[in-house]
Formats: structure tokens, C-alpha cells, sequence
């Protein structure tokens, strides 16, 4: 438990000792955070350029697991700083418990969505609808997965 939490402080020291310059501004290039919506998860966000994004998120849910990858096009809104729009497909795959019948899952993904990034902050804020399709054991379409994104920019 004591090497996790030293760990786990390290981890912390580095990234903010090494944040760049840039995501204290408008924008950024990676966040690392939380989704929040019905259970909750682990996203990683990464711009591959100033429009384009590969998104992450490893849901867990009172129903089972869930990893997502997410290819998000973002495009800004007109006097709106630090605010944009996002769109885009994604894939999915997951388990569910033996509660909810078993068995593994694969789907595919849309999002959409806004992504606000807070001034002099490392501070990236998400809010958005992922509309799926479940193959194999899946439940066939759900448009409940999404959420609030809260995460750290460097």
C-alpha cells in the first residue's frame, strides 16, 4: 500500500513538473482524467493534430466492463474560446457480468459532443452522447453511454 501511494505521488510530481506551457493556455495535446455518467471510467485524450483526437475510455459499470477507442473530429465554436464541437466512430468491446447473463461483447461507436479547455488551467472539461451498437451477446443499440469528462491537460 506504501509503494502504491509513493507511487502514485511521484506520478503525480512528474506530470505537473513536466505540463506543458501550452495546456495552461487554450488548447492542448493529451488529458488524463475521469468519465462520469451511469458507473464511471478512465479516459486518455490525445490530439494527433490541431483537429483530430484519439480518445480512450475504460468504462466500469454496475453491469460489467467496457473499453472504448474513440477517433473525434473538433471543430470550434464561433466567440466561444477554448470551446469546441466534436464528432466521430469509434469501436467498442466489454464483458458483462454474470448478474446481466454473461458473455462478451463488441460494438460499434458515434460521439458528439463538447470539449472545453479552462484558460491558465490544466484543466480540460467534456460533455458528450456516445450512441452504440452491440454485437455477440450485446443488447443491440444504446444510446445511455457518454458522460461528464473531467480531466488534466499536459
Amino acid at each position: 500500500m506504501k509503494k502504491h501511494l509513493i507511487l502514485a505521488i511521484a506520478a503525480f510530481i512528474f506530470f505537473t513538473s513536466y505540463s506543458n506551457a501550452q495546456s495552461m493556455g487554450r488548447s492542448y495535446s493529451t488529458a488524463l482524467g475521469v468519465k462520469v455518467l451511469d458507473g464511471g471510467g478512465i479516459t486518455l485524450k490525445h490530439f494527433i493534430n490541431d483537429r483530430d483526437a484519439l480518445e480512450g475510455i475504460g468504462y466500469f459499470w454496475s453491469h460489467g466492463t467496457r473499453i472504448t477507442g474513440l477517433y473525434e473530429l473538433h471543430f470550434d465554436i464561433t466567440d466561444a474560446p477554448g470551446l469546441k464541437w466534436y464528432i466521430g466512430p469509434g469501436v467498442h468491446i466489454g464483458f458483462y457480468n454474470t448478474k446481466y447473463g454473461g458473455g462478451s461483447f463488441a460494438g460499434v461507436d458515434g460521439v458528439l459532443g463538447l470539449d472545453y479547455k479552462v484558460n491558465n488551467a490544466p484543466l480540460n472539461l467534456s460533455l458528450d452522447w456516445q450512441p452504440s451498437f452491440e454485437f455477440g451477446t450485446g443488447r443491440g443499440f444504446t444510446g445511455s453511454w457518454g458522460g461528464l469528462g473531467i480531466r488534466y491537460t499536459f
